[in-house]
């Protein structure tokens, strides 16, 4: 049997974690882009696919504050354990899918293996990696969802189209079971703070409170939730922008996609190693100063279809920018006994951010245009770059 304790290498364990968030992104995106497969072989009407997509995110976040505290009490690994095996399960599950209502319910078990691993790989990384070191790992890690948008999704509708809508999930639940070997053959648990204490709900949402009360931790989360809302300001409208205003067709928007997760792939590591050299805060404040102009600038650059292609890839990098140096932060923000719960609770406050950036970004599409949509989010990610400016502090870099 595997002894959880026992060392690994470092590069392994980076790859086991990037597989688990390639694999859980994937399956999440892969569903929009076969939405009308899935409504003509089930018969779904226009006004039900959204849900299908709502109800993952609601149990994404609901799920991902619940399991934080445990994953702090049982080891992280024991929550990768629990989290991949899940949801290797429930993806198997779409084998038995027939109907809107079996649909809904397996999308809901989803939702809720997705938010046990929510916030588990970064987690994992602040406790076995050093805070030096943690940019580096968190870059690699968090590009598995870039590489998702380049790989996953083409390779999954592509498979949907000639098999079946349920042909993707059979895909990415195998590598999901790669996954669930790789970290149980490889992945070591880091040492676990033992507690007389029992858990209850009581004391978990005490210690939620207990958190939230310092200011850092507080405004940590609020510009998790601001930044979220914001990117949902721009991205969900801006292919109907293009497609409305510039004639783009799927394909060109395809390839806007294709090109931009490239550039995030390529920018999400660098920027992680870089941060561990000049510090965290910088790379975050200088992302969201970078973001909001590009945002700013889009409609007014925007007069020619190619222009979006190096827009939205320069605007891809600057995501990234933040992302990986961000996700280090919070690590260092708090003792490892509290990071699965602020980090859970980060996922959690940024899918209700999103999910309001995309309702706000529907009503203000529809009153104000896209310039509009650019406008509020570019303050939304600048209100986040003053947060991290004025109230985080930056850990010591030893």
């Amino acid at each position: 049997m595997k002894d959880p304790n026992a060392p690994a290498h470092p590069y392994l364990i980076v790859f086991a974690l990037w597989l688990l968030v390639f694999s859980a992104s994937s399956q999440t995106m892969v569903i929009a882009p076969i939405l009308p497969l899935i409504r003509e072989e089930l018969g779904i009407a226009d006004a039900f696919l959204g849900t299908l997509v709502t109800v993952y995110s609601l149990m994404v976040g609901i799920m991902a504050v619940i399991s934080g505290p445990i994953s702090d009490r049982v080891g992280r690994r024991r929550i990768l354990l629990l989290g991949s095996g899940a949801m290797t399960c429930t993806l198997a599950l779409h084998a038995f899918v027939d109907s809107y209502p079996e649909f809904l319910v397996v999308r809901v078990l989803a939702g809720a293996a997705g938010g046990v691993l929510s916030g588990a790989a970064v987690s994992y990384v602040g406790d076995y990696f050093p805070y030096r070191r943690r940019g580096w790992a968190t870059g690699w890690v968090m590009s598995g969802s870039a590489v998702g948008l380049i790989i996953g999704i083409p390779v999954g509708v592509l498979l949907a189209g000639d098999f079946g809508f349920r042909s993707p999930f059979y895909f990415f639940g195998i590598m999901m079971a790669l996954t669930f070997l790789l970290v149980y053959a490889r992945v070591p648990q880091p040492p676990v703070k033992r507690r007389r204490s029992r858990l209850t709900v009581n004391r978990a949402i005490a210690g939620y409170v207990v958190m939230l009360r310092r200011p850092e931790i507080a405004f940590a989360a609020l510009a998790f939730f601001t930044v979220s809302l914001g990117v949902a300001l721009f991205v969900v409208y801006f292919p109907t922008w293009l497609e409305s205003f510039h004639d783009a067709t799927s394909e060109q928007i395809a390839s806007l996609f294709l090109v931009a997760g490239v550039a995030n792939v390529i920018a999400g590591p660098q920027a992680g190693k870089l941060s561990d050299r000049v510090g965290r805060r910088v790379m975050v404040i200088f992302s969201c100063v970078g973001l909001s102009v590009v945002m700013l600038a889009t409609v007014p650059l925007i007069t020619s279809l190619w222009v979006a292609y190096p827009l939205y890839a320069l605007m891809m990098m600057l995501i990234a920018m933040r992302t990986s140096p961000y996700s280090a932060l919070l690590t260092a923000l708090v003792p490892a006994s509290r990071r699965g719960s602020l980090m859970s609770l980060t996922v959690a406050l940024g899918q209700v951010g999103f999910a309001l950036g995309a309702m706000v970004a529907g009503y203000s599409y529809s009153n104000l245009g896209f310039a509009g949509n650019t406008v509020i989010g570019a303050v939304a990610v600048l209100f986040m770059g003053w947060i991290v400016w004025a109230r985080l502090p930056e850990p010591e870099r030893r």
